[in-house]
């Protein structure tokens, strides 16, 4: 009788940042970052839910003061619910691209966009280097 699989061990970030160049983005690099977005997407809509239960006015608002603040934090909260809603399909999208491995690699130039980075950002497209020159364009074509 075989014992039953176990479930794969997950890498802790120590040891996908010590991993070998050769080692990018292997089958266990993968799953480690599958699951840092799927806790990523979970605690996103934690916080969207949050900050849409702050725009619900309380009963007493009676005091004109007590309204401004109210409304200020409305406020605050929809941008924080806008902000957090946005990262959403990016966090889907980066899973897809994992599921076709492709994540991982810079969307323009194919290079590796390195576990430091994606670590920091794990929705990241782009290599450093393409999105540094895509922001001075950006910034450029506001000017």
């Amino acid at each position: 009788m075989n014992p039953p699989p176990s479930k794969p061990t997950l890498l802790t970030q120590e040891q996908v940042l010590a991993a070998p160049e050769e080692d990018y983005m292997n089958e266990d690099q993968l799953l480690f970052f599958k699951h840092l977005l799927c806790e990523l997407y979970e605690t996103t809509l934690v916080r969207v839910d949050e900050a849409k239960e702050q725009m619900t006015p309380p009963s007493d608002l009676s005091d004109v003061s007590d309204r401004a603040t109210w409304e200020e934090q409305s406020s605050i909260a929809l941008r924080i619910v806008e902000r957090e809603q946005k990262l959403l399909p990016k966090i889907k999208q980066s899973l897809a691209r994992i599921q076709s491995h492709d994540f991982g690699y810079c969307l323009e130039s194919g290079e590796p966009i390195g576990v430091p980075r994606l670590l920091v950002r794990p929705t990241a497209e782009y290599c450093a280097e393409v999105k540094a020159i895509k922001e001075i364009k950006e910034h450029s074509y506001k000017s």
